[in-house]
């Protein structure tokens, strides 16, 4: 594709950055459509609802033992590039402490250790070097790199067009390019290559927030029984996921994934629609790599997953800074790329990820136990559904704030359906929140609950 006069600043700028060809070109086939006036808006009309996907519970024991056969052949791919800046963390947010004591890290490399699989992540610039640390001395996997690194790609201007600038602080010029930026950056990386050249054919890839998300062995004799090039896990979407990407078809059955940065407004009320759109993307994805080096090739590096435009200020913390858009893709697109493409139901223990705080409590808490295998799973003593929590954001969203308030641990939550907390509130330790529980300080100054309590109703301050 040649440069165009309105690309070239972007193009100079990236070159500048040291940026592989393969980067720019990509980064240009995007800029493009935006001139155009694409939005990368995928409308109703245009699609179909799935209704019905194998579901990985009816799998049999011959595609258990297919799956240990591939196992010499499977890799995990972790996606560790974000900060947990919405929670206030200022590095990786992997390594945040989530479960007895451990981080998500430390989990995630004890469950390729005992799945015997490589472990790979994709890091970002900001969180490699504490990610590596971390890792060292806790996994061998003899010459497979630990990690690759995701690119970044250029802020531009809503009114121009042109690169954005703000001299206050560079690095807001540049934006994370979403991580459908796997597939560039393991091939600019050599990671494709030398995962291929060992032997390597089929990646299990993952958000390193969801320690659900591990390797299984009936999944993959799925995958490759079925000579499947790309698979998606997906789960049910409910009320709560209504906002999620959703898993849809094309008018000739091609399997698609639609994100809401790509609905139009007119067509809101079918994207949250539950009955019609059944089923959300987990972001757990299974790839065959061989079919991935071939569909790069065909393409020349570039392979056109539909365009995610966000719309945003260049310091996202300062709403009169200029509006820029933000070009972005998201791995789990690949699914309308790839010919022949499948999805899969899964178990709700394969889909468990940490967001914020509400969530961070939940699985802190004794609803959830960590098994012997490693594998963070709902604690099967639990008889309710999935407890319900809202905690006050303006006293819990960070997590400094979070563990001030509970300095001796989560409350036992076994037993509670319900958790709203509004006001400033600590916990001292040996909690027990039972059934529908709703605290609400409205004194103005900070509340302790005492140790030991047994919390149930309504409780004012």
């Amino acid at each position: 594709m040649a440069t165009t006069g309105n690309f070239a600043p972007f193009a100079e700028r990236m070159r500048a950055e040291n940026l592989p060809d393969i980067v720019i070109r990509t980064f240009e086939h995007y800029f493009d459509l935006l001139a155009e006036g694409s939005m990368g808006l995928i409308p109703e009309k245009f699609i179909q609802p799935v209704f019905d996907v194998p579901a990985s519970a009816d799998f049999g024991p011959e595609l258990q033992a297919a799956g240990r056969k591939a196992l010499p052949q499977a890799v995990v791919i972790k996606l560790n590039g974000g900060l947990g800046t919405g929670m206030g963390l200022a590095r990786a947010k992997s390594l945040l402490p989530v479960k007895e004591g451990r981080t998500f890290l430390d989990i995630i490399a004890q469950q390729a250790a005992g799945s015997g699989v490589p472990l790979v992540l994709m890091n970002s610039f900001s969180t490699r070097a504490d990610s590596l640390a971390a890792l060292e001395g806790k996994l061998e996997q003899g010459e497979i790199p630990r990690d690759f690194v995701q690119h970044k790609v250029p802020k531009i201007l809503q009114d121009s067009l042109q690169p954005a600038t703000w001299p206050a602080d560079p690095a807001l010029e540049w934006c994370p390019p979403g991580h459908g930026d796997i597939y560039t950056a393991l091939v600019t990386s050599g990671m494709l290559d030398h995962l291929l050249g060992a032997g390597y054919r089929y990646a299990f890839v993952s958000n390193s927030d969801n320690l659900g998300a591990v390797m299984d062995e009936g999944l993959l004799g799925y995958f490759v029984q079925n000579q499947l090039p790309f698979m998606m896990e997906v789960a049910p979407r409910t009320e709560a996921d209504k906002k999620g990407g959703h898993l849809a078809q094309l008018l000739n059955g091609q399997l698609l994934l639609r994100e809401l940065a790509q609905c139009a407004p007119e067509d809101e009320a079918s994207f949250q629609n539950i009955r019609r759109h059944g089923f959300f993307n987990t972001n757990n994805l299974w790839v065959n790599l061989q079919a991935l080096q071939a569909l790069l090739a065909e393409k020349d590096g570039v392979l056109g997953l539909a365009m995610i435009c966000n719309e945003k200020t260049v310091d996202p913390r300062d709403r009169t800074s200029p509006p820029v858009y933000q070009l972005e893709t998201a791995m789990g697109s690949a699914i309308e790329i790839f010919p022949g493409s499948g999805a899969v139901l899964i178990p709700p223990s394969r889909f468990a990820p940490i967001k914020k705080t509400n969530d961070l409590l939940d699985v802190r808490s004794d609803n959830y136990v960590l098994t012997e295998d490693h594998r963070v799973i709902a604690n099967p003593a639990r008889t309710l559904k999935r407890a319900f929590i809202d905690l006050d954001p303006e006293f819990f969203q960070f997590v400094d704030d979070f563990d001030a308030r509970f300095p001796h641990g989560a409350p036992s939550l076994l037993e509670c359906s319900r958790l709203v907390v509004r006001g400033d509130v600590r916990f001292g330790p040996d909690v027990v929140c039972r059934g529908d529980v709703e605290i609400v300080n409205v004194s103005g100054a900070q509340v302790v609950i005492e140790g030991g309590r047994l919390l149930e109703g309504r409780i004012e301050f």
